[in-house]
């Protein structure tokens, strides 16, 4: 199912009644916030993942 040019219009005036423009906009940018994040968090959890583990190697003197 998909949406027509004429649901999202829709959709765009209801949200603009029910929050109003000024918080319509604050919820934009906490989610353009949350989005920004979670990419961030995903990417430094790859590259953690790629870095081979260092082994450490006791030398003992006898």
């Amino acid at each position: 199912m998909r949406l027509g040019a004429t649901e999202i219009l829709l959709i765009i005036i209801l949200a603009l009644v029910l929050f109003g423009g000024g918080k319509l906009a604050g919820i934009g940018k906490a989610l353009g916030r949350s989005i920004k994040d979670f990419k961030n968090e995903v990417k430094d959890s790859n590259e953690d993942k790629k870095q081979e583990p260092v082994e450490i190697i006791d030398e003992v003197k006898i």
